[in-house]
């Protein structure tokens, strides 16, 4: 995000919550006391986003509805993992799972023009999509991705299994919304299943 404009504050709570002060910040929800109290905290307003400041910068890594809380207690904020593991171009989407598991875990989906690359490249081309999910090869490309990931994050918020989804995530599947976001709880839903063959 940068540095607070003059005049503005911002610090992080103990939570990892961004709050901000200042007179760009308004002062109350207009006829609604009970909101406007949820809201503020000693007059600094609660983002809903989740960050960290550097040297003075801010930097937004997730939104508070998002974090993950295991079993242990603690917070991981999905969004920096999702993205890291999105780098990898086979993976289409990643979900990362956890709250109130013991440990962190993921889902993933593959992009299929990658994939047939990558089977066609690695001579896998002949694998059906149900081999394919539990290739060892691929498995292991996959898995290199998420050791990386979890490179820059505490052992306890590091990815330790994960599932190939035979699915793709789009608006005509029902898995993205127009703004092309993973709807969570849907995916979690529908591959309750999957969630559980982690834990």
């Amino acid at each position: 995000m940068g540095k607070p404009l003059p005049g503005c504050s911002v610090r992080i709570a103990d939570d990892g919550e961004v709050l901000v002060k200042g007179p760009n910040v308004f002062r109350s929800y207009l006829g609604d006391p009970s909101d406007t109290e949820t809201a503020f905290i000693d007059g600094w307003y609660r983002t809903g986003d989740i960050g960290t400041l550097d040297d003075g910068y801010l930097y937004i890594t997730g939104r508070k509805k998002e974090i993950i809380i295991t079993a242990g207690g603690k917070n991981v904020a999905p969004a920096p993992l999702e993205a890291l593991l999105a780098s990898n171009p086979l993976v289409a989407h990643a979900v990362v799972i956890g709250d109130n598991r013991p440990y962190i875990a993921t889902l993933l989906t593959l992009d299929p023009d990658e994939l047939k690359t990558w089977l066609t490249t690695h001579d896998r081309a002949d694998l059906s999509a149900a081999e394919v999910v539990n290739d060892p090869q691929l498995r292991a490309e996959l898995q290199k991705t998420i050791d990386l990931a979890n490179k820059t994050v505490s052992a306890a918020e590091g990815i330790r299994r994960f599932v190939i989804l035979p699915v793709e995530f789009t608006e005509e599947t029902g898995y993205l919304t127009p703004k092309l976001s993973v709807k969570r709880h849907l995916v979690l839903a529908d591959f309750a299943e999957q969630v559980e063959s982690l834990y």
